[in-house]
């Protein structure tokens, strides 16, 4: 178990070390009022405390990515807690945090309104579409994935379709209601039935008689797909999502000080790496390579979440555990949708304190959504796992721009930034859902187009400065 326990012990050191380095070099200042005073609307912009906005910034982020996409990660083996660890406190949290607080600068920006203004107009525009897509996407696999698993919890006692509209229906709630109605109530409750469950996991697995493996770089995976680009692409929430760039400002809304930033962005994702850690290490250590592969394959990851719960804490603590399971994918499905309504509400300059203009902008969001449930879980998470790096990237690229642009070390950026670029470039030119290219070649023109972009960041860069771009509003 040492590599397991020398993990988290790094997780938690990561936070009170280089998440402070983070925070220094950012320079929070508590002499700023935070959009949620400034703007304050009772609907979007409303201040709430430290430890509320913490939590909900935690169930945001931490969907079904921390459990499913560890497990289906699992199966390249124990090279899974390099990537969560590594990728975690050097890409995740440095990206949790800057676009958290680059929004708190900018009124709440989100993410398509910042690469307009870091990155150009054009890039607005694009990014407006892949941030709505990539929601969309998150929304569908985060009401599919919870359905699931309570159909598994109920044996199909209920029809899986009034599932599905119960959950679509505390969604639809969620994301026109004002968010300290909803969202503010009930996320303690349900970050506590989380907490307890993960934690009992973790508990039960280190005083159990199965053996979490030690690192080896290995490739484990049955089917002997490829460690590098895949895993970065199978893990992502627990390591770095672009997910979280649209979570972000949600909360950077709420804020109180900009000094809780640390605590409520860079913090959480730490906390979100330890539960991947800790359904990674469950998955290694009760099903071999092949066992796990097969699980999987029978519909989603909701299986093996059910088969380690039970195992693991028995039928009653079992259950605790796995509602724990059902609370994440809920508590992010719901403010993907309200994200992708603010987004759309900024873009389009329509004012949310009217009901009318959140319905008009909501219901159509939930029709398109309802139609991809139809699309097979698989497909969708191909999908939605390449447009969550390429938001990752997206984010990371505006972080750098605006240290660049105000003479800070932006290398704490650009470098994941720099190497997440690559790995999208090649995922997607070798990937079945993209262009199908040999591995090798895809290798090749990856790094050809990742020099082009960082050449063409710098071009953009060196302008933005020039013209003394004014990056804190």
């Amino acid at each position: 178990m040492i590599t397991f326990i020398v993990s988290i012990i790094l997780l938690i050191i990561a936070y009170f070390t280089y998440g402070k380095f983070i925070d220094k070099l950012f320079g929070p200042t508590d002499e700023r009022a935070t959009p949620a005073y400034s703007n304050h609307d009772g609907v979007d912009y409303v201040p709430m405390s430290k430890q509320k906005n913490a939590m909900i910034q935690l169930l945001n982020i931490a969907g079904t990515g921390p459990i499913f996409g560890p497990i289906m990660g699992a199966l390249f083996g124990p090279v899974a807690f390099l990537w969560i660890v590594i990728g975690s406190i050097f890409a995740g949290a440095v990206h949790d945090y800057l676009t958290g607080m680059i929004s708190i600068r900018n009124k709440g920006a989100h993410i398509p309104e910042l690469a307009g203004r870091f990155l150009g107009q054009f890039s607005k525009h694009i990014v407006n579409a892949f941030s709505l897509l990539l929601l969309i996407l998150v929304g569908t696999v985060f009401v599919t994935t919870p359905a699931s698993l309570i159909d598994i919890l109920l044996d199909g006692k209920v029809a899986f379709s009034i599932i599905l509209g119960t959950l679509f229906l505390y969604f639809f709630l969620s994301t026109v209601l004002p968010i300290d109605k909803i969202i503010g109530r009930i996320y303690p409750i349900l970050g506590a039935i989380l907490l307890i469950g993960t934690v009992a996991i973790g508990i039960s697995l280190l005083f159990s008689d199965y053996s979490i493996p030690e690192l080896k770089i290995t490739n484990m995976h049955p089917g002997n797909i490829p460690v590098i680009p895949m895993i970065f692409f199978t893990i992502t929430c627990g390591a770095l999502s672009g997910f979280h760039a649209t979570q972000s400002p949600i909360i950077s809304r709420t804020t109180q000080k900009e000094s809780q930033g640390r605590y409520i962005f860079y913090g959480m994702m730490i906390a979100e790496a330890i539960i991947a850690m800790i359904w990674a290490a469950a998955a290694m250590s009760l099903f071999d390579g092949q066992t796990l592969n097969e699980i999987i394959a029978t519909g989603t990851a909701s299986a093996a979440v059910n088969e380690i719960a039970i195992t693991l804490l028995g039928a009653v603590a079992g259950t605790v555990a796995v509602l724990g399971a059902i609370v994440l994918p809920v508590t992010s499905g719901d403010t993907a949708f309200r994200a992708a309504r603010s987004i759309i509400a900024d873009y389009l300059n329509i004012g949310q304190k009217k009901l009318f203009n959140r319905l008009a902008i909501a219901i159509p969001l939930f029709v398109v959504s309802y139609i991809l449930t139809k699309i097979d879980f698989h497909i969708l998470w191909r999908y939605f796992s390449w447009a969550n790096q390429a938001t990752a990237v997206i984010a990371l690229w505006i972080a750098t721009m605006y240290l660049f642009v105000k003479g800070k070390n932006y290398m704490v950026s650009i470098i994941p930034a720099i190497f997440m670029s690559y790995m999208v470039f090649v995922y997607i030119l070798n990937a079945k859902i993209g262009f199908r290219l040999d591995l090798n070649i895809s290798f090749i023109i990856g790094a050809i187009f990742t020099v082009i972009l960082t050449f063409l960041f710098f071009k953009k860069a060196r302008t933005n400065r020039a013209n003394n771009l004014k990056v804190d509003l």
